[in-house]
């Protein structure tokens, strides 16, 4: 929970200094709504996760006064058995000494008994008087945890209560930008409408790339089906049949079946294309000031200048400029990912990329889009890449 505190802290921090640069913008934007809509989301989960320090605070709380309390009933009993033990040796040290009770024994045997006990008698008075001891520490020590509990939880309702007061300023500014785009309707319409057209322009780019790539999967799949052919019927055997669907001609080599399986096996656990940043639109349909839009990929905000790396092993596929940024696309068996928003890109076409390998940086506007494309249907990014 303190990893995850942390790391919500750092998103907020990434999101703030968004808002930053917008407020000196006089006109309300999408970007703007965006990035307060991810700064609420980020303080409600980290008020999520506070309240289940606290939860937890309050279970070691609990715990503590529970063996305090039966630390110091143990404690009571061992008083009253130590007690008792010394009044049984002070009322019987009168009546005959030790040598007198070893010499009266019948035989040596008996002595030697008598020795004995003695002996554990003594020692057993030091135990007791040892855990006594050591249960006064251990009591000590449980009140100082439990006293450590308490300021801690003291500490996180402090925090959770100025996370509050955070989040309804921010709640009053998200109503306020909400208001000021529907009153500009018509341009809240013109911008969605672009975004729109951009996105579809995207859409459209990324499955021409993606059938060019079967197509060219396809046609070396049916030369080596026709080798394969030639080479059979020259020797007198009967020809492989081979499939024709879109998966097994992306898979149509060893090598792309191995990858799309390891691509598969690594489902959820995914490298992010950046080292640091913050979703700011998840893949989905959402409406904005009354107008329902339906958002692919992810939007993913980072740091300026963020080198943007490759999520898993691939080729790259295509390097182009789409609605005046740079896309990198890599091809991992039939799979696909897209890295758009590129201001430099430091691969080339054809090139094969490792794991968490740069591919380029990450534009001005410090946001890149994300997309996973098995052959040609979109993936949610949540359900492939490692939970941030």
């Amino acid at each position: 929970m303190e990893r995850r505190k942390a790391q919500l802290n750092k998103d907020i921090e990434l999101i703030n200094s968004t808002l930053s640069k917008t407020a000196s913008d006089k006109r309300v934007t999408l970007k703007q709504l965006n990035a307060l809509r991810t700064q609420i989301r980020l303080r409600e989960e980290k008020i999520s996760t506070i309240n289940s320090e606290i939860r937890l605070l309050d279970g070691q709380i609990n715990e503590n006064v529970n063996q305090v309390r039966s630390l110091q009933s143990q404690l009571t009993q061992l008083k009253s058995d130590y007690a008792a033990m010394i009044r049984f040796a002070q009322k019987n040290q009168g009546s005959y000494s030790k040598l007198m009770y070893i010499f009266a024994a019948n035989d040596f045997n008996q002595a030697y008994k008598r020795l004995k006990y003695l002996q554990q008698f003594g020692e057993y008075r030091q135990k007791q008087a040892k855990y006594i001891e050591d249960t006064q520490a251990n009591i000590k020590n449980k009140i100082s945890t439990l006293n450590k509990n308490k300021r801690e939880k003291d500490h996180l309702l402090g925090d959770q209560q100025k996370e509050k007061n955070t989040l309804g300023t921010a709640q009053s500014k998200q109503a306020k930008v909400v208001s000021s785009l529907t009153s500009q309707e018509k341009k809240l319409k013109q911008d969605l409408a672009k975004k729109k057209r951009d996105a579809l322009q995207l859409e459209r780019a990324i499955k021409q790339a993606i059938d060019r790539e079967i197509a060219l999967a396809k046609k070396k799949a049916e030369d080596e089906a026709r080798a394969a052919a030639a080479k059979a019927k020259a020797e007198g055997k009967v020809a492989p049949t081979t499939k024709t669907s879109t998966g097994s001609v992306l898979n149509s080599t060893p090598e792309a079946a191995k990858l799309s399986a390891d691509f598969v096996s690594n489902r959820g656990k995914l490298p992010w294309p950046v080292a640091n940043g913050v979703v700011t639109e998840y893949m989905g349909v959402k409406k904005i000031g009354g107008v329902t839009v339906n958002v692919d990929g992810w939007t993913i905000r980072t740091n300026p200048g963020s080198s943007v790396r490759s999520v898993f092993d691939g080729t790259v596929s295509i390097i182009t400029d789409i609605v005046g940024s740079t896309m990198v696309m890599i091809k991992h068996g039939e799979f696909f990912t897209v890295y758009k928003n590129l201001s430099s890109v430091s691969v080339s076409k054809g090139q094969k990329v490792s794991t968490k390998q740069t591919i380029g940086t990450a534009d001005g506007q410090s946001e890149i889009e994300f997309h996973i494309y098995k052959s040609k249907i979109e993936q949610d990014p949540k359900y492939w890449l490692t939970p941030n």
